[in-house]
């Protein structure tokens, strides 16, 4: 994502002289180049790996496709996630995260709260509902409500899951040989709330189940992982956190500054979720947080999610992703290791979701035994859900 101010700069000037035609093509012609799959030949997978992840739950806890102007019912040339491909990969789950606000300058080290807004950019770029242009709890639930049009128009393809009982329907579902795919909905960073508690209602009566509370910049409830203040949380963070205990939804600290997730460790009692990221004894960035608050999470009966992408492996190939997996194995234990893709969230990745088995396969031939490979493809992930859904 650190290249899309630059991308729209450029394709706003061409619309100067392109009229509508920006707005039909240019949004794609962006996505295109911030989701991209580095061409490859086919990666290898053993037949032994292919009859295994045939046998796999497979879930994952982070993609954003919603942010992009596509239709995920359908087979997309452009992108990393749809619900064909899903289909494809066998994946049983997957958390569709909202983004909502994006700051220029776009880093993993510093950025300014007040910096302009990408996502304003893209909402009007890919003529989103006016509603979403200033308002970013709008943005939240319009991509919400595209994931229900998309349910209404194929529900044999996706259910949305709110519950416990929508999750034991879909396992139900799959085991009679249904590959329809379990839906999820996640904000990514509490300012989806527009500083209204009042607005954690909405999110979840739209059937958000996970909230991240930051994302690249310091927001309303505390300081991010990316921003400048290293803050924790604020009286308004604090509040919110307490709300979201109370209606059983998912805390998800990937983006929080480290006294954040200290402090939220500090007055929680459910697991927390660190929905997309690597491990920073394996791959020393920014965007990894120390190795002792994993630890920490992880004891509180958290989950660790890995992601695909260079600045959290710091090698995409599933070989790669496949070690930074078992370098947090190693750390955390195999019951608090999971996946978090960061599918179509403006990273370039070697694999899309329909490669998959490619997973499975490396796993297996850097030893990893086959009961816990089902537990980090998806079997952690059901547990959780099983825990943590409202019933």
């Amino acid at each position: 994502m650190q290249k899309l101010k630059i991308a729209f700069l450029v394709l706003l000037n061409l619309a100067l002289a392109g009229g509508l035609g920006f707005f039909a093509f240019a949004p794609g012609i962006v996505e295109k180049g911030q989701n991209r799959v580095i061409a490859h030949a086919p990666w290898p997978v053993s037949d032994a790996a292919r009859a295994l992840h045939a046998t796999l739950v497979v879930g994952d806890w982070h993609a954003d496709p919603l942010m992009w102007n596509r239709n995920l019912l359908d087979r997309g040339s452009r992108g990393q996630v749809d619900f064909p491909r899903l289909i494809e990969g066998n994946v049983a789950l997957q958390m569709f995260t909202t983004v909502t606000k994006s700051p220029s300058g776009l880093n993993y080290d510093s950025n300014s709260a007040d910096a302009s807004d990408n996502i304003t950019i893209l909402s009007m770029a890919q003529l989103w509902p006016q509603r979403t242009w200033d308002s970013r709890i709008e943005r939240a639930l319009y991509q919400s409500q595209k994931l229900h049009e998309m349910q209404a128009a194929q529900p044999e393809t996706l259910r949305i899951i709110r519950s416990r009982a929508d999750l034991e329907a879909l396992l139900e579902a799959r085991a009679s040989g249904s590959k329809q795919v379990g839906a999820l909905l996640g904000a990514e960073g509490g300012h989806a709330l527009d500083g209204s508690r009042a607005n954690l209602d909405r999110l979840f009566d739209a059937g958000f189940r996970m909230v991240g509370l930051q994302h690249f910049f310091d927001n309303r409830l505390g300081g991010s992982l990316h921003g400048q203040s290293e803050a924790g949380l604020t009286p308004f963070g604090r509040a919110i956190v307490k709300d979201l205990e109370a209606r059983q939804m998912i805390v998800d600290v990937a983006h929080s500054s480290l006294q954040v997730v200290r402090e939220v460790l500090a007055m929680t009692e459910r697991p927390l979720v660190v929905s997309h990221t690597g491990i920073h004894s394996h791959c020393q960035a920014k965007r990894n947080i120390p190795d002792d608050l994993m630890q920490q999470i992880a004891a509180r009966g958290g989950l660790i999610a890995i992601g695909y992408w260079e600045e959290v492996t710091c090698d995409t190939s599933p070989a790669g992703v496949a070690g930074a997996i078992i370098a947090a194995v190693a750390l955390v234990g195999v019951d608090h290791v999971s996946l978090g893709s960061d599918f179509d969230g403006a990273v370039e990745t070697a694999f899309d979701t329909s490669e998959l088995a490619a997973l499975t396969h490396e796993l297996q031939v850097q030893g990893m035994a086959d009961a816990d490979i089902a537990a980090v493809m998806g079997g952690n992930m059901v547990r959780f859900l099983r825990e943590m859904l409202p019933q």
